[in-house]
């Protein structure tokens, strides 16, 4: 069954409708009824009741997403909420690794001492915990001078602010934070691809594919870097689409209004 994104939005959201100084544009997207006026909703096209939230030209009415630009929307906010969830797990990382820059010698003390009661049951099973690759890995942090862990912890911290900035632009659908995106993901791709080459996970696996397909998505979609038109195209499709929300709520255009976007 299709999934009807126009009326799904307008039943969480409400309608959005307005009215057109053009008398004939106005006529078509106006109904009188026995319980008050009703106005026809841009992005479904369902009248509703009560007073219209605008007016003016058709030209400036407002811009509503709708079908596949409410679609696009919908996948961006899916991924601002990831990058904002990712800047905040990053955040928690870099304090941990100020926190652990700050208490070395007694984090130390804390592993050596709870090695020391761990040691015999890993005897018992013929594991040599004191040449085991997780447990000198972590004894080598201990060594990283508190200047190196400091350095690591405000890095992680400007990566969170990227990350949640991309974040709150995507949800606004800013076309800048749509750059900034592919940019930013672009450029830890050859990283993750390296990771790959070091050790394969499906979890590293899913995430390349994952950031690849945005980013060819946001490019695409968005027409970045003047793919399929560039930003001049990107903005006469949505001038386009703003008056074809009146002209299709009205059910036909008036004679002479499909000229109105080159005018814009």
């Amino acid at each position: 069954m299709k999934l009807d994104w126009d009326r799904r939005t307008c039943a969480r959201r409400g309608h959005i409708t307005y009215a057109p100084t053009e008398p004939e544009l106005r006529t078509r997207l106006h109904a009188a009824t026995a319980v008050g006026d009703a106005w026809r909703c841009l992005r479904c096209g369902d009248f509703a009741l009560g007073e219209p939230h605008g007016s003016g030209p058709a030209r400036n009415a407002p811009l509503v997403p709708r079908g596949k630009a409410l679609r696009d929307l919908f996948i961006l906010r899916f991924l601002a909420v990831e990058r904002i969830a990712r800047g905040l797990f990053i955040v928690l990382a870099a304090w941990a690794v100020w926190k652990f820059s700050n208490s070395q010698d007694a984090v130390r003390r804390l592993f050596d001492e709870n090695l020391t009661v761990f040691r015999p049951v890993a005897n018992h099973f013929h594991y040599d915990v004191d040449h085991s690759p997780i447990v000198d890995t972590i004894r080598k942090t201990f060594d990283y001078e508190h200047s190196t862990l400091t350095v690591v912890a405000v890095a992680l911290l400007v990566y969170a602010l990227i990350e949640t900035v991309e974040g709150v632009g995507l949800w606004m659908a800013r076309r800048w934070a749509e750059y900034l995106t592919v940019i930013a993901t672009a450029a830890f791709l050859p990283l993750e691809i390296y990771e790959l080459t070091e050790k394969v996970s499906w979890l590293k696996v899913a995430t390349l594919v994952i950031n690849v397909l945005a980013v060819l998505w946001i490019a695409l979609s968005k027409r970045l870097f003047g793919l399929r038109g560039g930003r001049e195209a990107f903005e006469a499709e949505r001038q386009s689409a703003s008056l074809l929300e009146v002209e299709e709520a009205a059910g036909s255009a008036p004679a002479g209004l499909a000229g109105a976007p080159a005018a814009g």
